[in-house]
């Protein structure tokens, strides 16, 4: 029985945000306090979603090749949303970290970590890439001097197919 039970919950673990799986509108408050909609914040062809943490070494190493990414596509359908993690405890640092990695796009909080389990995300950074249909097409985990390169590619050979 307790086989059955981790292997079920494996397969939940797995499945929770795996490439195909539809994406639900979710409201979350950003560094100002406002509260911000996913279906509002969208891009008309792929929305990249960023979970980071301020105490997160990779995500800090990461989120500046984040930020060239979303310059490169901003005109181009392609819209970029950061979801803070962080606790209540650490809240008071996320917007000077924000400012100082030069985040261009919305910095939402997802406190309670709700946002984050919703999507399946166990570890930051954790990165998905969702089409237009709001079904994930890239579900990425950490980061890697390089990882940035492959987030590119997809996001260049998803826009050229849709050509």
């Amino acid at each position: 029985m307790q086989k059955i039970l981790i292997i079920l919950m494996s397969l939940i673990f797995l499945t929770a945000a795996a490439p195909g799986r539809k994406i639900t509108n979710f409201k979350l408050r950003d560094m100002n306090n406002k509260w911000n909609e996913y279906s509002e914040l969208k891009g008309s062809k792929l929305t990249v979603i960023d979970f980071w943490a301020t105490w997160c070494k990779p995500c800090i190493r990461s989120i500046p090749k984040l930020v060239k990414l979303a310059d490169k596509y901003k005109d181009q359908g392609v819209a970029f949303i950061s979801i803070n993690v962080d606790g209540n405890r650490s809240r008071q640092k996320i917007k000077p970290m924000a400012r100082s990695l030069g985040i261009n796009f919305p910095v939402l909080l997802d406190v309670n970590g709700t946002i984050k389990k919703q999507l399946g995300a166990t570890a930051v950074p954790t990165l998905l890439i969702i089409n237009e249909k709001d079904e994930v097409i890239l579900f990425h985990q950490g980061y890697r001097i390089g990882d940035e390169k492959s987030i590119e590619k997809e996001i260049e050979d998803y826009l050229h197919a849709q050509k």
